[in-house]
């Protein structure tokens, strides 16, 4: 059966997922970049912005199973751009390039409907205003029995952990404290419930943390 997947998502030891002050210059906030250097000493990582060589060892395995059986990703606004409110005549297409990553159905999250954006590789952009639990079923229709990820923000995933969706939640722990910013486990009264580890392994970079329905 199909499932949501929450892949590589990097946090602090101290809880932080994004620094403070998220911008066009610095889209994963003050020091935010910390959290995802581990990514790119990866061969897939370095694959990813066109680069060669990279580790091929653990954390590789991690960055690779990411993109494994994903037929269709979520993300929230904040993760596909800065643009705030009503898109007006912007021409924001995202933080990719005019070839994104994903190769299939991204839906993304607004309050802001706004056409569909086709984009060279396969991906093209759905931008929708319906609860998250409709926006689950868009995407799995749209994975043709593959899986879905979730992407970010912060907020995007506590929606999704607060609502028990979620079938697999990687985290990686990385040994670096950003002292301010968004917690991914701030507004879950809590945490998320019903959740147990199903696995924790580390490199000498970043820990590896996956957790699934109890």
């Amino acid at each position: 059966m199909p499932k949501l997947r929450v892949h590589n998502f990097a946090v602090s030891v101290d809880g932080y997922a994004a620094g403070p002050h998220q911008s066009i210059d610095n889209p994963l906030g003050e020091n935010g970049t910390r959290l995802h250097e581990w990514v790119f000493e990866t061969r897939t990582g370095r694959e990813m912005i066109g680069a060669e060589g990279g580790d091929e060892g653990l954390d590789d395995r991690f960055v690779a199973a990411g993109f494994e059986r994903i037929g269709a990703t979520i993300m929230g606004r904040n993760m596909f751009g800065p643009v705030r409110g009503p898109w007006g005549d912007t021409d924001w297409s995202g933080w990719w390039g005019d070839n994104p990553p994903f190769h299939h159905p991204v839906f993304v999250l607004t309050h802001h409907p706004r056409p569909s954006l086709a984009m060279k590789g396969g991906t093209t952009f759905h931008f929708v205003d319906d609860p998250i639990e409709a926006v689950l079923g868009q995407a799995f229709d749209a994975a043709r029995g593959q899986d879905v990820r979730l992407g970010g923000g912060v907020a995007t995933v506590q929606q999704y952990l607060r609502a028990g969706l979620v079938d697999d939640l990687h985290l990686a722990i990385v040994p670096v404290l950003l002292g301010r910013g968004e917690r991914l486990f701030e507004h879950l009264d809590g945490g998320p419930s019903g959740y147990e580890r199903v696995e924790l392994v580390s490199s000498p970079l970043v820990a590896h943390v996956r957790f699934a329905p109890a």
